[in-house]
């Protein structure tokens, strides 16, 4: 569908040919929605034309108004502020568009294509400790933009990096062996991601004691945090896990199976999922050779500890670490090696990383080293950089176990979600089943759309207070929204009128109609727009709009109780379709739409 801005930019070009002799250039065509507060849908800014036309800008625009209104078809008339022409568009195009488009469940979606074929990582959790707030946004992120890609024609690959290896998982390990006494999920009641982060917590509890005896010994603190006895020892199970220690590997397994079985509970509970898991245990060998392949050549650089670097300084950064004195990888060297291992296993044309900013940097390096390996590919990574998620406390620290955890904040929210709705009596007259179905996907809701109608680049601060609101920037709000739409269509159908596709195109359109039925035109190009920006925001304050303008026409217009049976007819149909594309939008952010609340 070519978008409406395209056609009046190519009969602005023709009109500025035909008054003025000389066709503009594209650049200087600029045509964009009209300012609320002015009549019209879409405005010409004749300012950059002046050069052309010679003439003051309200005689330009007047001019090419004039010529619009005679050879346009789509425009009805027009109007003048100063150098701004403003366009009314006609009701017989938008009900033809309303009448001839298939608004249904795939409307705004593109076919699907071959190419390009995207990976887009997000999740990428650590195995010593539960999904917390941050992980949250993180995956709500990842699985919308997957499904934004999806709908504007790309081949998506959804994957998640498990990182089941490092100095952070041996820390509640080792705090487990310590200290567990054989403690399992069984035996504690407790889901596993919860019981190993309580390990995490333990441990940096009796390191912090540790450092403090030291100190109080005479040690430098700075030499304290490294010769600590429990943190050697964390050092000391990391390489023994390295040289594959049955003892150490058994109990690695058994604490990350613990850990693998409650992630799948909380996915499952978020809606979102991978069609392939990685873990770095499986991957940083790789990198390591690729890595030590580069030393080889010339490519990186060994310190006198034994330690591997790239130098980085002609590129404007500075000297980084790829391999530690003791052999052991870091970060960087198994996502060499990952991005290595996709690249030739699916082929793909480009590599999203959904990682928040402060990993910025990191990226940035993986991007030049693998450019510095050779690989053509390298320039094929984004890093789609999200910022953090803040609450009214300020931030989060899981060594100290002040983090938020995933699961529990879901609990509140459904339990928030819950106390609403009783509270307005949305709740009356449904089964408990009905009832905690319709709480869930409130609770839920108002998470995800709280979390993804933010900018992703923009730190956001998180109240679990406000997300839950039935007015309002919100989840709820467009959720009653389409409820209330439903409701309007199931008690025409009890009425017995037959909603057909079919509309009069004689009928005269009100303003907010007519808003209604541009928004509707606007969706597949904010869809296309959202996938080219890598932004959930823009649907989630798309729906948001739609939502309202909906609530604005249905306060102000009647629908079922419309006497001209052609207007009621068009008016449910306006209705039925403006149900479809929240219900399509809200879909792409992962959020259900309840029939019913």
């Amino acid at each position: 569908m070519i978008h409406l801005e395209k056609i009046l930019s190519q009969h602005a070009a023709e009109a500025v040919a035909s008054i003025y002799g000389r066709t503009p250039d594209a650049g200087l065509l600029q045509v964009q929605e009209t300012r609320r507060e002015f009549e019209g849908n879409y405005t010409l800014v004749v300012f950059p034309l002046l050069k052309i036309s010679k003439q003051s800008p309200e005689a330009t625009a007047k001019a090419i108004g004039d010529y619009l209104q005679a050879n346009c078809p789509e425009v009805d008339r027009y109007s003048v502020i100063k150098g701004f022409l403003n366009l009314v568009i006609s009701d017989l195009f938008w009900l033809k568009f309303l009448a001839g488009t298939a608004i249904d469940g795939r409307y705004g979606y593109t076919a699907p294509k071959s190419a390009p074929r995207k990976m887009i990582e997000y999740s990428s959790p650590n195995t010593n400790k539960p999904l917390h707030l941050g992980h949250i946004r993180n995956n709500l992120l990842g699985w919308s933009l997957s499904k934004i890609l999806a709908a504007a024609g790309h081949n998506i690959i959804r994957v998640n990096l498990v990182n089941d290896r490092g100095i952070h998982i041996c820390k509640s390990m080792l705090a487990w062996k310590r200290w567990g006494n054989g403690e399992t999920p069984e035996k504690s009641g407790k889901k596993g991601d919860h019981l190993a982060g309580d390990y995490y917590v333990k441990f940096d509890l009796e390191y912090k004691k540790e450092i403090e005896q030291l100190a109080a010994q005479g040690m430098d603190r700075d030499e304290a945090v490294r010769k600590a006895p429990l943190i050697q020892e964390a050092r000391e199970m990391l390489r023994r896990w390295e040289a594959g220690d049955p003892e150490t590997v058994a109990l690695w397994e058994m604490m990350n199976g613990w850990v693998y079985d409650g992630f799948d509970v909380t996915y499952q509970r978020l809606g979102v999922a991978f069609d392939r898991v990685y873990y770095e245990s499986q991957t940083y060998l790789l990198g390591k050779e690729i890595v030590m392949e580069g030393l080889r050549q010339g490519i990186f650089f060994r310190k006198d500890d034994g330690s591997v670097w790239v130098d980085l300084t002609a590129d404007g950064l500075d000297e980084k670490l790829l391999l530690r004195s003791d052999g052991t990888s870091v970060y960087m060297t198994q996502d060499i090696g990952t991005a290595c291992q996709r690249f030739e296993e699916y082929n793909i044309d480009e590599l999203v990383y959904v990682v928040g900013n402060e990993q910025n940097y990191h990226f940035q390096v993986l991007s030049l080293v693998l450019g510095k390996l050779g690989y053509p590919w390298a320039g094929s990574l984004k890093h789609m950089s999200y910022g953090m998620v803040e609450l009214p406390e300020g931030k989060m620290k899981s060594r100290e176990g002040t983090v938020v955890d995933a699961d529990d904040l879901m609990d509140g929210m459904i339990a928030t979600a819950r106390e609403m709705s009783q509270e307005l009596g949305k709740l009356d007259g449904l089964t408990a089943g009905e009832a905690e179905k319709i709480v869930q996907t409130i609770g839920l809701g108002a998470l995800k759309y709280f979390m993804l109608k933010v900018d992703p680049k923009k730190t956001m601060l998180f109240d679990p207070a406000e997300s839950i609101d039935f007015n309002g920037n919100t989840g709820p709000f467009i959720q009653y929204t389409h409820a209330r739409i439903r409701s309007v269509l199931r008690k025409a159908a009890e009425t017995g009128i037959d909603i057909q596709t079919g509309i009069d195109t004689g009928i005269a359109l009100n303003s907010k109609e007519v808003s209604l039925i541009h928004a509707i035109y606007n969706f597949p190009k904010m869809v296309a727009d959202a996938a080219e920006t890598y932004s959930p925001a823009l649907i989630a304050n798309y729906v948001y709009d739609l939502a309202k303008e909906f609530n604005q026409f249905y306060h102000d217009y009647s629908i079922l109780k419309e006497e001209d049976a052609a207007v009621k007819h068009f008016r449910l149909l306006l209705s039925k379709y403006t149900a479809r594309v929240i219900r399509t939008a809200m879909d792409l952010l992962g959020i259900d739409s309840p029939e019913r609340m």
